[in-house]
């Protein structure tokens, strides 16, 4: 009975966020709003809302001179452990090729930080959460992008023989894509405005505000339609696997190794839930884009988010 006040508030801060999913899943189920409706959404959410949010986290932030060294060492180790328990689990458990390997691994490590990571540590940790988030993603997308990129085109030349691309060629492709996107120019737009000793005047920062509170229910709800794209077929065993290892591996050693490297209860937080949240929809993309797993990363990212109220709850709980 003593633990009720704590499951009580775990709840508060955990249900709204899938409920919003559940949401945004039902509407375009039931054809309240279509599919133009939902992509609409999510390039708002994207392009403009959470770009906003990181921006006034990190214009507005005080780092007091901590290093985020620690914090990436903490969750990348993590990512690392997770990625190469799902690699050897498609291949050695389940007999699959190398490029299955690497999408299995990718799916089993790449949490969806920005549109679930960020409204629930905002509800769950508050500014101290979303600034050591915002740490992350700064490197995050970069980081797992040219590693996912690489591995896959190693995987494919093992796979189906021809030549691959040099590292230049990847960093190349890679760069061009991450210089226009709009969170990587909005965590460098917030980080110049933050060290210039600049503040907003009122009636912008009333803007940035109200577009920043518009990211996490937006960026819920348009998560929920986008699940309508990505239903589970064929491959169940391997699916369930990855996504077990999504949901408490990732989670579980993402907080022993903060721990260890002695984060503080907040930023420790932060990145523990962040990590227990479904597959992000970038394990599909890289996927798509090698036309090899496309089925295993999309049922993943619908397995974890079906299943995901329960490692998240579990962590908040944990973590108190």
């Amino acid at each position: 009975l003593e633990s009720l006040p704590a499951v009580s508030s775990t709840l508060v801060n955990v249900a709204p966020v899938f409920l919003l999913i559940l949401i945004g899943w039902l509407v375009a189920r039931l054809g309240v709003l279509n599919e133009a409706t939902g992509d609409a959404l999510g390039e708002f959410v994207f392009k403009i809302a959470v770009p906003m949010l990181i921006f006034h986290t990190l214009a507005d932030a005080h780092f007091q001179g901590a290093s985020p060294f620690r914090l990436w060492g903490a969750y990348f180790a993590g990512v690392a452990v997770t990625w190469t328990a799902g690699h050897l689990v498609a291949r050695h458990v389940f007999g699959r090729d190398a490029k299955i390997g690497v999408i299995s691994g990718m799916s089993a490590a790449f949490a969806n930080n920005v549109f679930i990571g960020l409204p629930l540590v905002g509800r769950s940790v508050g500014e101290d959460g979303l600034v050591a988030l915002s740490i992350l993603l700064a490197i995050h997308l970069p980081l797992m992008m040219i590693v996912g990129t690489i591995l896959m085109e190693r995987a494919a030349v093992v796979v189906g023989g021809g030549e691959r691309r040099g590292l230049r060629a990847i960093l190349m492709q890679v760069g061009s894509n991450l210089v226009r996107n709009p969170l990587v120019i909005a965590l460098a737009a917030g980080l110049a405005f933050n060290l210039s000793g600049l503040t907003l005047t009122p009636v912008l920062s009333t803007v940035v505000t109200q577009l920043s509170s518009a990211a996490g229910p937006a960026a819920l709800i348009s998560i929920g339609m986008a699940l309508t794209k990505y239903p589970v077929r064929g491959n169940i065993g391997l699916t369930s696997a990855i996504a077990a290892l999504k949901l408490l591996l990732l989670p579980a050693a993402v907080y022993a190794m903060s721990r260890l490297l002695g984060l503080s209860p907040e930023w420790t937080a932060a990145m523990v839930l962040t990590s227990s949240v479904p597959t992000g929809i970038n394990a599909w993309l890289i996927a798509h884009r090698f036309r090899s797993g496309q089925n295993i990363a999309a049922s993943t990212i619908s397995v974890t988010t079906a299943f995901g109220i329960i490692s998240v709850s579990f962590w908040a709980w944990f973590l108190g």
